[in-house]
């Protein structure tokens, strides 16, 4: 999914089962940021506020450097083509895995409300965070529309006769024939130009709210070649998680009263879902929501809590902001605000490493052991021996 469903569909139908403004918007801010967090490590600058330092090493034992903080994923950034990023961001927070097969690769296979998702949001609706809430509900929006997908490189992301019947240019596309002729190309060439990660070698099909689309895969155990077709509505799999997510909205507001906005209305579900799949470019898909949730008294043009930015925990959170300086997955020598420690990247932050911590231990309950630094796993491997 992307920006119009993570972050502005999200807004609308927290806002319309009755959260307000602020929590609504850190809800969905969370999980747009899981498609934004780029910045992986950051080191810290010595003649920081010492309360902010000494806080840091107390919640993760360290005073000069904050890691493991990303939680995006690109498929032609090179350097992340490593194992540490494909399981602590891609699987994580893209690709849960649905545990089931025999095989680890068949085993990592993202799959629709998989064990370890639902186990996780179980246990944000517990702790009634918003942000905690907003991370868990990106990866569990992910597991409809990425599912049959492996966030490692695998053989099971190798797809062939990929179609679609209904595809619209998602941008603006100056060079018009050329370019389709260049994506033809490459799909032509995929085995030797796209690597089998994600969902890479279909593009961005199974982000396209309003697409129809097909692909075969290979269904053997032993990847011999039994190729079998798959049809895919996306229209069916947006709806679908969306009607579950707004479930799951209800509940967390039904334990968490004191976020309940008594002067808002439940919107008509048919508009809400004819917008979730509009057949526009994602730029206009996104105008769209805006005039819904204005139309439908969820916000005004003027809130400050209508918008996303994805700058805006950044500079919250850390000075001398310019956002040139954290375009990298390493940034350096950075000041933290006095507040740090109460904002909301720094929330989120904490949010991502408390998802990680419980993904890997709900991995493992569901018979995948996937090596990591978050669940010391050396007694198993052992005993595997």
């Amino acid at each position: 999914m992307k920006k119009d469903a993570h972050f502005y569909a999200l807004l609308a139908m927290a806002r319309s089962v009755g959260i307000e403004k602020e929590t609504a918007h850190k809800i969905a801010y969370a999980s747009q940021f899981v498609d934004d967090a780029k910045i992986n490590k950051i080191t810290l600058a010595d003649d920081n506020n010492g309360a902010i330092l000494s806080g840091l090493k107390k919640d993760f034992g360290d005073s000069e450097k904050i890691i493991n903080a990303a939680t995006c994923h690109d498929y032609f950034i090179v350097n992340t083509f490593n194992y540490g990023a494909m399981i602590n961001n891609t699987t994580a927070f893209h690709f849960v895995p649905g545990c089931d097969g025999e095989s680890f690769v068949k085993k990592m296979r993202c799959k629709k409300e998989s064990p370890i998702i639902m186990d996780i949001l179980k246990a944000a609706l517990k702790e009634g965070d918003p942000i905690k809430l907003g991370i868990t509900l990106h990866a569990y929006a992910d597991t409809f529309s990425h599912q049959g997908f492996s966030g490692i490189l695998s053989k099971v992301n190798d797809v062939e006769e990929l179609a679609t019947s209904n595809k619209i240019k998602e941008d603006f596309d100056p060079w018009g024939f050329a370019n389709k002729l260049f994506d033809q190309v490459k799909y032509v060439t995929k085995d030797k130009y796209l690597p089998a990660y994600g969902h890479g070698q279909v593009f961005s099909y199974p982000d396209m709210p309003y697409l129809d689309w097909k692909y075969c895969f290979d269904s053997s155990n032993d990847f011999s070649e039994e190729y079998k077709t798959t049809r895919i509505s996306n229209k069916e799999r947006f709806t679908e998680a969306f009607r579950e997510i707004k479930k799951h909205l209800k509940t967390f507001l039904e334990k968490n009263p004191e976020y309940k906005d008594d002067s808002v209305a439940e919107v008509n579900e048919n508009k809400f879902f004819s917008n979730l799949v509009l057949k526009e470019k994602t730029d206009d898909r996104i105008q769209n929501w805006k005039e819904f949730m204005i139309n439908e008294e969820l916000f005004e043009e003027n809130d400050e809590f209508f918008y996303y930015d994805e700058h805006r925990w950044l500079e919250e959170a850390f000075q001398y902001f310019i956002p040139e300086d954290f375009n990298d997955r390493i940034v350096k020598e950075i000041y933290l605000e006095e507040d740090f420690l109460d904002s909301n990247w720094y929330k989120y932050y904490q949010g991502t490493q408390w998802y990680k911590k419980l993904f890997f231990e709900s991995a493992l309950d569901n018979d995948l052991v996937i090596p990591n630094d978050y669940v010391d796993i050396t007694e198993i491997i052992r005993e595997e021996k």
